[in-house]
């Protein structure tokens, strides 16, 4: 039998599991085409989500991330959309985490938004461009599958 190697893998602490929500927004436009809410995080575009606080559920927690990222509170959920993604990042100084999050989609009247201080802009886009605005994968992932879902669901 051959001698055991040693293993040069470093030995990793555990990863860290976080939770979080979101709302893709949605509103028509003058040509009754629907129109998308993206925020400017300063070096990329995304929807409106954040940590589900502890006593929270997933809509919750949706709900309040964009009442707060955004100044919206009257938006109508669909009631048949959820859509989760789960990506890994590494945080400067702290160790791996495994986040994921949960996403809604629903759609509002007007087009008023009053960002956070965590947003430096935000622009209301047609699919297309908001498919090509947003820049991580899952962010494409559940913006297709939104764009995929009111495809199937024209009433909406």
């Amino acid at each position: 039998m051959p001698p055991r190697r040693k293993s040069t893998a470093k030995k990793r602490g555990s990863t860290r599991q976080e939770r979080s929500a979101g709302i893709i927004v949605f509103r028509k436009g003058a040509d009754g085409k629907h129109l998308f809410l993206l925020l400017d995080y300063g070096n990329y575009w995304d929807f409106p989500k954040g940590h589900i606080e502890e006593g929270e559920d997933e809509r919750a927690a949706a709900l309040r991330e964009l009442a707060e990222e955004t100044g919206i509170t009257n938006v109508e959920l669909m009631d048949d959309f959820r859509h989760e993604i789960v990506y890994f990042f590494r945080p400067p100084g702290r160790g791996l985490v495994r986040k994921t999050v949960v996403f809604f989609s629903g759609e509002v009247e007007s087009e008023e938004v009053t960002i956070s201080h965590e947003h430096v802009g935000y622009e209301w886009l047609k699919g297309e461009d908001a498919l090509a605005r947003v820049k991580y994968p899952t962010a494409k992932q559940v913006m297709r599958a939104v764009l995929k879902h009111l495809e199937r669901n024209p009433g909406t």
